[in-house]
């Protein structure tokens, strides 16, 4: 191999390993983009949500989450919302999951798992297990058969 023939080798390689680079950084930064707006919607909601609860002294119906969730900023983001009022009593706890979604996402910044509004207004990044292991432990033996779900 002669000496351009060399220069062109390494040019190339170079070129190549720098697209990879950039385009896995993009991926990554896609990613964590999404991410923090999923979390911003579901914070808005939240806000909407407590506002409405401190006027009516409960939380909104599924109905009125439906028609306000499209005017969220990022609500794009939020995907398929569950939203869990239906299940919730005066007697429920801060601590208590009011909304969840879920969100797979594939890069090495952020990691697949669930965005959860907590009844207080709190949001929270949960990974699967732990989500799953929460919600469990708060769901009723009616909600856990699907009945009445919000499809």
């Amino acid at each position: 191999m002669n000496r351009r023939q060399k220069a062109i080798l390494i040019k190339f390689v170079t070129v190549m390993v720098i697209t990879v680079v950039v385009v896995v950084a993009m991926i990554n930064f896609k990613d964590w983009v999404n991410h923090s707006e999923a979390i911003r919607a579901m914070e808005h909601l939240g806000r909407v949500v407590l506002a409405c609860r401190k006027d009516n002294g409960s939380v909104p119906p599924q109905s009125y989450v439906d028609s306000i969730k499209e005017n969220l900023e990022g609500a794009v983001r939020l995907g398929d919302l569950q939203y869990r009022a239906r299940w919730l009593d005066f007697e429920s706890g801060p601590d208590e999951i009011l909304a969840y979604t879920e969100k797979n996402y594939h890069s090495l910044l952020v990691g697949s798992g669930f965005i959860v509004l907590r009844l207080d207004g709190r949001v929270e990044w949960m990974d699967k297990q732990k989500f799953e292991t929460l919600l469990a432990a708060q769901q009723s033996p009616m909600e856990k058969s699907g009945q009445f779900s919000n499809k």
